[in-house]
């Protein structure tokens, strides 16, 4: 098993005992006589729920993520043109002056979900996280509809 598989796993147990002891608080204050503090039991309860479906949303974008990773492996098409530094990342500065061909190739074939997912390593490459889960999301989406 991965590291990052098991990092994800542990977070979302701890997160997960943490909604168990929300909600057994906001049932404490539900219960109670008092009504502002049933108003903030049932205020309180409605984070645990916001909070499972943030995880669930996370949980299924990496697994989606990385199947797609694996196919665009087994398809020969991971980028292996940036330089990689000592920890085996990505060399930033090699990936910025790499980063316009894989723009272009979006250009290009905008359809094409290995060229979005492409483009998504490619910006986490340059260090832009939010522009790489937007790209992988756009590859994830574009794969759902040719399957």
């Amino acid at each position: 098993m991965n590291r990052p598989l098991l990092a994800a796993l542990f977070m979302s147990l701890l997160l997960a005992i943490y909604l168990v002891f929300a909600l057994n608080y906001a049932w404490i204050l539900i219960t109670d006589d008092s009504v502002l503090a049933n108003a903030m039991g049932y205020a309180l309860g409605l984070l645990p729920l916001l909070g499972v479906w943030g995880m669930v949303v996370e949980l299924r974008f990496g697994r989606s993520s990385a199947l797609l990773a694996r196919q665009l492996e087994s398809e020969g098409g991971l980028p292996t043109e940036f330089s990689l530094t000592a920890s085996g990342r990505a060399d930033r500065e090699s990936a910025d002056a790499l980063f316009p061909s894989f723009a272009q190739a979006v250009k290009e074939s905008p359809d094409r979900w290995q060229a979005w997912m492409r483009l998504g390593m490619a910006y986490d490459a340059c260090g832009d996280r939010r522009r790489a889960r937007w790209a992988i999301r756009r590859a994830i989406g574009l794969h759902r509809g040719t399957s």
